[in-house]
């Protein structure tokens, strides 16, 4: 029985990548974008939830991205 592991690991690595503060800030504390700043508000995890919402949307359901193992 093969498993679809492709939710997983890219809900995962999108978790990480667009956590907020990480590698940017949308918006930042002082400017519209920062990078590698490290804080966070309110408005910034929800920007990014919006984000990546849009995202693993775009790839699990409209793409069809899949990765099976097994």
């Amino acid at each position: 029985m093969a498993a679809d592991l492709a939710p997983v690991l890219i809900a995962v690595i999108f978790f990480v990548l667009l956590s907020p503060g990480l590698l940017f800030q949308l918006p930042g504390r002082h400017r519209p974008i920062e990078f590698l700043n490290m804080h966070t508000s309110g408005l910034s995890i929800l920007v990014h939830t919006i984000i990546f919402t849009a995202v693993i949307t775009i790839i699990l359901i409209a793409i069809g991205f899949h990765v099976y193992v097994g």
